[in-house]
């Protein structure tokens, strides 16, 4: 390593020390509500810190709606739930322009995509025009009203939670707003120690659910800048990128058994979110640089939803997981 890429690397160390120590005084205090799930809570704080939309899914009961409400109760801004319902519109998301009798002219009145922090509650229990009216806010981080286009307020985050899709009155999400979601994270249920301890602290007809806001949206915004410094060696990005490619060219990769159960493999918005997302993970570590390891850690969150299995695969019962998992084991770690 050249001097010049030491100092680089010692500096960013040092950033990242001086500005990390806010994440483990947030994940204390959404410990004081939310018991166990320390996976949930990590990959939260990852889509916070990489400015990447989080898609919880899980059976109901699970506290995936209350961990967002409490992510953001204890941050000092914006906070707004959309509970998706079949008879949801468009224009209940995004807002849209009223009439006015009196002066004859139209006036915009804001939907509650306008926040910090938006929870689409139950996303998949509304059909796919109401879902796609969130494609626009979660890429472009503006919404169009009519004729005009107003930016959303920074930072802006979607965490979104689904029920399987096995389950009833449920809605496929489109594979463009699938995408969009930088992390899809699997909500698990307890262990019978962390359940026993949700018993004690829950079993009662007013839980205390309150925590403090403990940070603001400019210590956030300041993270990211340090966020994107973490310094990543090039042979680390190389396997990303391989790892990226083995999922739609498998064969040029030792797998050419998976090619069949392949449909579509992860985009170039795959590298990018997975390159934003282990740096994200290495500030949550408390490092100034990267390893394969965060790569892999972070890995199956980023590219689970992006790898579109075939029908050759659903009938093998094989998920997009099992391919995700084969890649990494394959793919020479750096």
């Amino acid at each position: 390593m050249l001097m010049g890429e030491t100092l680089s690397l010692q500096e960013s160390q040092q950033r990242v020390e001086r500005t990390a120590a806010w994440t483990k005084d947030l994940e204390r205090e959404i410990g004081k509500v939310i018991v166990g799930q320390k996976y949930l809570i990590d990959r939260l704080i990852v889509g916070l810190l990489a400015n990447g939309h989080v898609l919880l899914e899980g059976v109901p009961g699970l506290a995936k709606t209350l961990s967002v409400r409490t992510l953001a109760n204890a941050i000092q801004a914006s906070f707004h739930r959309i509970q998706f319902t079949p008879d949801l519109l468009p224009a209940d998301i995004i807002g849209t322009l009223v009439y006015n009798p009196r002066s004859g002219a139209f006036t915009t009145r804001q939907g509650p995509v306008f926040a910090n922090i938006v929870l689409a509650d139950e996303i998949n229990r509304a059909p796919a025009k109401v879902q796609s009216a969130l494609l626009e806010a979660m890429q472009e981080r503006q919404v169009t009203i009519g004729d005009a286009s107003y930016p959303l307020p920074e930072p802006f985050l979607v965490l979104a939670t689904e029920n399987p899709i096995e389950q009833e009155g449920t809605y496929p999400l489109p594979e463009a707003q699938v995408d969009r979601f930088m992390l899809k994270v699997h909500v698990g249920y307890p262990t019978r120690g962390e359940e026993r301890r949700i018993l004690d602290a829950m079993a009662s007809t007013q839980p205390n659910l309150h925590v403090d806001a403990i940070i603001n949206p400019e210590r956030i915004l300041d993270s990211r800048r340090v966020v994107n410094e973490i310094y990543i060696d090039d042979k680390v990005k190389d396997y990303i990128v391989e790892i990226v490619f083995a999922t739609r060219e498998p064969e040029q990769h030792g797998l050419g058994d998976l090619r069949p159960l392949i449909q579509f493999g992860a985009s170039p918005r795959a590298t990018i979110a997975l390159t934003l997302a282990a740096r994200a993970w290495a500030f949550l570590q408390g490092r100034g640089y990267v390893t394969p390891q965060d790569v892999k850690t972070i890995g199956m969150d980023v590219l689970r939803h992006r790898v579109i299995v075939t029908y050759e695969a659903e009938a093998e019962e094989r998920s997009s997981e099992d391919i995700i998992r084969r890649i990494f084991e394959t793919i020479p770690v750096p």
